[in-house]
């Protein structure tokens, strides 16, 4: 039996992801004081344990920073509450937010109807948009939300959505959306990143000629999970690991084909860690598949420049 052992284009890094992470980066080499980043600055463990490695201190709320220090909001962005206990703690705020969640932020600030927000409730970005507007933004995860929503189907109702969401499934919650709100507001363009779309359709692809996929990325990370689900969709055998630390060998016993792929917070040498666990075992060179080219690349935040 022949093998192929196949590696999506694109995967791995996203520019919002290697802006943030470079961020961090540049901070611990300026400051001689514990430099502070709130929330994980994206959702990989690997590179949280990494930049902690090098000085970076975690936290989960701005009470743990002490007055006067430095912070480091990460890439999934803060509500206005969250800048305001910033400031009032006389914290240097470094903002690492990704631009096109910033992008969203701002399209809720513009709107002054109802606003319908797609995505997963307790998610760090989720709460940072909600945060931009209080007692006028709700949430839906499914489209089976949308028949609870508190809202007069006559009014103009606005609807966006969270990043790194699945596209299928976040259009057939917009088609719920708008067939119950006939006036329904679409944002100015599509919320869910370019990186995550490409993502989703590399792996389409890769799982369509594919007996089994493995998705590299966290459990917490919401583009490496909908990945899983997109490869799932196409009824193929699909993997998420961390690393190639949780490869089993008996997931390859009889099978022809494997492709891999990773998420937008995924570091490649961790990609390329589970491809050589195969090669190792006799697989042959992995061939890319190219579904997309990204040059897209965002600038520092004035502060770290």
């Amino acid at each position: 039996m022949t093998h192929e052992l196949w590696l999506a284009a694109p995967r791995g890094y996203c520019a919002g992801v290697e802006r943030a992470t470079q961020v961090v980066s540049l901070v611990l080499q300026r400051q001689t004081h514990p430099v502070y980043v709130r929330k994980q600055i994206v959702h990989n463990r690997h590179v949280v344990a990494r930049l902690a490695s090098q000085g970076a201190v975690f936290v989960d709320e701005l009470d743990e920073v002490p007055e006067g220090t430095t912070v480091v909001f990460s890439a999934h962005g803060v509500s206005p509450a969250v800048r305001a206990e910033a400031a009032a703690r006389h914290l240097e705020v470094i903002d690492a937010t990704c631009p096109l969640v910033t992008k969203v932020h701002r399209e809720a600030q513009r709107l002054t109807c109802p606003v319908v927000l797609i995505g997963h409730a307790g998610h760090e970005e989720v709460e940072g948009t909600m945060g931009e507007a209080p007692g006028r933004m709700y949430l839906v995860e499914t489209p089976d939300d949308v028949a609870t929503l508190p809202l007069d189907t006559d009014q103009p109702v606005a609807w966006l959505s969270q990043t790194t969401l699945s596209v299928d499934e976040t259009h057939q919650t917009v088609e719920a959306l708008r067939a119950r709100f006939p006036k329904l507001i679409d944002p100015p363009s599509d919320d869910i990143c370019y990186a995550t779309q490409n993502r989703q359709q590399a792996v389409r692809e890769l799982a369509a000629r594919c007996d089994v996929v493995i998705v590299v990325g966290s459990a917490n990370s919401s583009n490496s999970m909908r990945l899983v689900e997109v490869a799932q969709a196409s009824n193929t055998v699909t993997h998420r690991v961390d690393s190639a630390d949780d490869l089993d060998p008996a997931w390859f016993d009889a099978v022809r084909s494997v492709g891999v792929t990773s998420g937008a917070s995924v570091p490649d040498d961790l990609v390329q860690d589970v491809v050589d666990w195969l090669t190792h075992r006799g697989w042959p060179d992995a061939q890319q598949l190219t579904s997309a080219e990204e040059t897209l690349h965002f600038a520092l935040p004035a502060s770290v420049r």
